[in-house]
């Protein structure tokens, strides 16, 4: 194997930074337009449906340009594929910021969510260019920007919001990605670890397809009814379609992914576990502005603003960057597993402490923080546990694939989320909202899926602590 970079060890502090830095950025992403669907549809004379494509977009994007830019990454290098997503950011940012059009925005937003990939880019980086014991803890910082960003988003951009026009958060978002370019390019060096390969045009096509497909239907199920011709047409069309591509990727010398290695046990139920954790997180970011918001009408609802409400998620953003440390310490000592345990563990317990308290604001704010202190913990430790698992020339890819895994669970829960607020409502003023007992529900519901995790990912073996070279890395 080709050594690292020689500048990889001048700048180690500066380079973390950078790429947690980076990693916050794209993450945001997710969430920044939410708390401005509202101010959409009445600027721009639309509808609730056409405007939800303006997030549907974003993750979109974002799930299908994980493992494709991740497998580039392995091939061409991971700092220049990562470069290529910033530039990506950036000009959704400028058609986002300029735009006065509801396809503008779905346009925008779908370059914003290509930079989704930078997240597993970055984890390979730090893999490749910091020694084992710094390696570890690094990349479980990258991993938790994740959660991070998305949670901050929402408060960052009612903040915004409040005393700016909207066009303002796209100009924010763009001189983000501006800084984090700069930073990527000062700081981060090229590595030398190319395997190199031939680039499998037919299976990108298809895996796009297949992704397309099925994230469709998941975000579009509960408006377009879940047994309508169109819904099912297109799950039918992305399991037909994903059956071909697998096949074709267990035939070709360069697969986008490597499924052979993909379909290892530990691997599948690590990624499996992902899932399921997205899911759970996911919920908590979607639901816990919204409920404070609700009307004191209801009999539930705080009537508090829409600032006031993203606000309440800060706690769970600083809980989750201040654990993220405290879980690649307890991964460094005694193996990444105990700490994805142990988090999963957490958010059974915050969302049953929710199921209770959801009616007083501290105690909602309190259960949505240890919901993000168990996030941090698999989402600081999962990439470790994976990378015990696969060949180090299949990082980005296989990172890449983890992060998909999170984007899909984050789709599945939030037409769920939809489904069962659309479904359980009350009458109030002449208005529509949802009744208490449809955010118990999932609140429940949360908690059962991060139940499910937890037993996924008990039987993954763990081979020691840290981020290793496995027996299969070349």
């Amino acid at each position: 194997m080709t050594a690292p970079s020689a500048r990889s060890g001048r700048h180690p502090r500066l380079l973390v930074a950078a790429m947690a830095f980076a990693g916050v950025v794209t993450a945001v992403m997710q969430t920044l337009v939410v708390p401005l669907l509202p101010t959409f549809i009445a600027d721009l004379h639309t509808t609730h449906e056409t405007v939800s494509w303006v997030v549907t977009a974003s993750l979109i994007a974002g799930a299908v340009s994980t493992p494709v830019l991740g497998r580039l990454g392995d091939m061409y290098g991971r700092r220049e594929v990562m470069v290529g997503a910033l530039v990506c950011l950036m000009a959704g940012s400028l058609v986002g910021a300029l735009s006065s059009h509801v396809l503008a925005l779905v346009v925008s937003r779908a370059f914003q969510g290509v930079a989704l990939a930078v997240v597993p880019l970055g984890i390979g980086i730090l893999r490749d260019v910091l020694p084992p014991e710094r390696a570890a803890s690094s990349s479980a910082l990258m991993s938790t920007t994740m959660g991070v960003g998305a949670a901050v988003g929402v408060p960052l951009t009612s903040l915004i919001a409040r005393y700016a026009d909207w066009h303002a958060v796209f100009w924010m978002s763009g001189g983000l990605g501006l800084l984090a370019l700069l930073l990527v390019l000062a700081l981060v060096p090229r590595t030398e670890t190319r395997p190199g390969g031939r680039f499998d045009a037919p299976g990108t096509l298809g895996l796009v397809v297949a992704l397309v497909c099925f994230l469709v239907a998941v975000s579009r199920g509960n408006t377009w009814g879940w047994t309508s011709p169109a819904v099912l047409g297109l799950f039918a069309a992305s399991l037909a379609v994903g059956a071909v591509w697998a096949y074709h990727e267990t035939c070709v010398p360069d697969p986008i992914v490597q499924l052979r290695s993909m379909a290892n046990p530990a691997v599948l139920l690590t990624n499996l576990s992902t899932l399921l954790i997205g899911f759970s997180f996911f919920a908590n970011s979607l639901v816990t502005s919204q409920l404070v918001q609700e009307p004191v009408e209801t009999g539930y609802g705080l009537g508090l603003s829409v600032l006031a409400g993203g606000l309440c998620m800060l706690p769970a953003s600083v809980t989750m960057l201040l654990f993220s440390p405290v879980a690649a310490r307890i991964a460094a000592a005694r193996g990444p597993k105990l700490p994805v345990v142990c988090g999963i563990v957490l958010m059974v317990v915050g969302y049953m402490l929710r199921l209770f308290t959801s009616e007083n604001l501290v105690l909602i704010i309190v259960g949505a923080a240890i919901v993000g202190i168990g996030t941090a913990f698999p989402y600081s430790t999962l990439p470790a546990l994976l990378m015990q698992h696969v060949p180090r020339a299949q990082t980005g890819a296989a990172n890449g694939v983890n992060v998909l895994m999170r984007a899909v669970g984050q789709a599945v829960c939030s037409a769920v989320v939809a489904a069962v607020l659309a479904g359980m409502t009350v009458e109030v003023g002449g208005t529509t909202a949802p009744a208490f007992e449809a955010y118990l529900t999932t609140f429940f519901l949360a908690g059962c899926v991060a139940v499910g995790a937890l037993l996924v990912v008990l039987p993954v073996r763990d081979r020691g602590s840290g981020i290793q070279k496995n027996p299969q890395q070349s």
